[in-house]
């Protein structure tokens, strides 16, 4: 038998979505999903307390939060779809407003509350989208956030980097220190006007730039 090809290296797709689905449900050695997304949210939540307890009156203080796989989970969607994008489909699951959140971030989202920490959501998802994100994340216990900023019409050629920087400088123009970014992405949270600290979650599941 010929040496094998060096393609021969790569795992199956169909391995690969297997894997992601043992790792979602924590079934395999690969990982647990909601185990990882804790002990980020804990990470998250023991800065929180630090930074708020040398916190200076005059300083308006913000948590910003990524939405899709940060704050609320799409891996119903996901599966159904085969782990590929179909802008159609993820549209509607959107437009249903019925997506479950992410346990882990809504600790965070709480314990900001508790701190008196302003908490800025920014989203890839487009502003026609507005309604139904707010109806889902208030559904979700997701209320009372200072500003929810999702990607106008003449932005959809940036970036994900670009348009969350972008957006972050925009709320410190406001007067705000981001003391705190929680995203599932680098492009979350890289990029111009940083945070203090910021914390990334685990997600397999897709890439942005």
């Amino acid at each position: 038998m010929s040496a094998p090809a060096p393609g021969e290296r790569i795992l199956n797709l169909d391995t690969l979505k297997q894997e992601l689905k043992q790792y979602h449900e924590c079934t395999c050695k690969c990982g647990c999903y909601a185990k990882d997304l804790d002990l980020q949210a804990d990470r998250a939540i023991a800065f929180l307390r630090q930074r708020t307890a040398h916190h200076r009156g005059q300083e308006n203080l913000a948590l910003v939060l990524d939405i899709d796989e940060t704050t609320l989970s799409n891996y119903e969607e996901m599966v159904s779809a085969g782990f590929a994008y179909d802008s159609k489909a993820f549209g509607a699951w959107v437009d249903s407003a019925k997506v479950p959140a992410i346990p882990a971030t809504l600790r965070i989202y709480k314990e900001a509350q508790r701190l008196g920490v302003s908490v800025f959501f920014i989203t890839g998802r487009s502003e026609g989208q507005r309604d139904a994100t707010e109806k889902n994340l208030r559904s979700q216990g997701f209320d009372n956030w200072q500003q929810l900023v999702l990607r106008k019409a003449g932005q959809g050629s940036s970036s994900a980097l670009e348009y969350k920087s972008a957006a972050r400088g925009e709320i410190q123009a406001q007067g705000y220190r981001i003391v705190l970014n929680v995203g599932d992405q680098w492009s979350d949270l890289k990029g111009n006007a940083e945070a203090e600290y910021s914390v990334k979650y685990p997600d397999p599941f897709y890439f942005l730039k």
